[in-house]
């Protein structure tokens, strides 16, 4: 139900942004949001109190966001309060980031690497990942796990590149049970 919340609204949202040609406007607007609500806490549990009546919710929406947002994302904000989905406010505007960057063709890549990787390293990753994939631009996310042994493990949505050494060993172990369980049916 939730991911349904996030779509519908978040889909509003990014049509009414299409429509105004204001997604890069919009696009800021629900960046500062989103840190606003992840930076208060308190703000949340304020929002989401069964004993606060929608009607608070609403002027202290308002309060926050009045004049400092535009009235279509404060519109917005009002409405998911009205329908008692505040809850799910950080999910909306994460959806609908993701579909202005995918509307602008900006792909997010998470690259865990044994080591950390240099600069040269990185924008070659980069580099590679422009040439093979349908973004114009990537958001890079670099992590150093070092499980990994050697290689590294590119994430890019729900695709998923692993040319770890970790991997690698995994599977050829998995290769040689095979090949030893064959081998003991054999001498049977």
């Amino acid at each position: 139900m939730a991911k349904l919340v996030s779509k519908t609204y978040g889909d509003a949202l990014f049509e009414v942004a299409l429509e105004q040609d204001k997604l890069d406007e919009y696009w800021e607007e629900a960046v500062s949001v989103k840190a606003v609500l992840g930076e208060n806490p308190d703000l949340f549990k304020l929002m989401t109190h069964p004993k606060i009546v929608k009607e608070e919710k609403i002027k202290i929406i308002e309060d926050i966001f009045g004049g400092r947002v535009s009235a279509e994302l404060a519109g917005l904000f009002r409405m998911i309060v009205d329908k008692g989905r505040f809850e799910e406010a950080d999910a909306v505007l994460e959806y609908f980031m993701n579909r202005v960057k995918e509307h602008k063709h900006i792909g997010t890549a998470y690259v865990s690497s044994a080591v950390e990787l240099s600069d040269a390293q990185k924008a070659a990753v980069e580099k590679r990942l422009l040439e093979t994939t349908k973004y114009v631009k990537f958001e890079m996310h670099y992590a150093v796990d070092s499980e990994l042994i050697g290689g590294m493990v590119i994430r890019i949505g729900d695709r998923v590149v692993d040319s770890s050494v970790k991997t690698k060993l995994y599977d050829l172990t998995r290769e040689l049970s095979k090949i030893q369980l064959k081998a003991g049916e054999c001498a049977s």
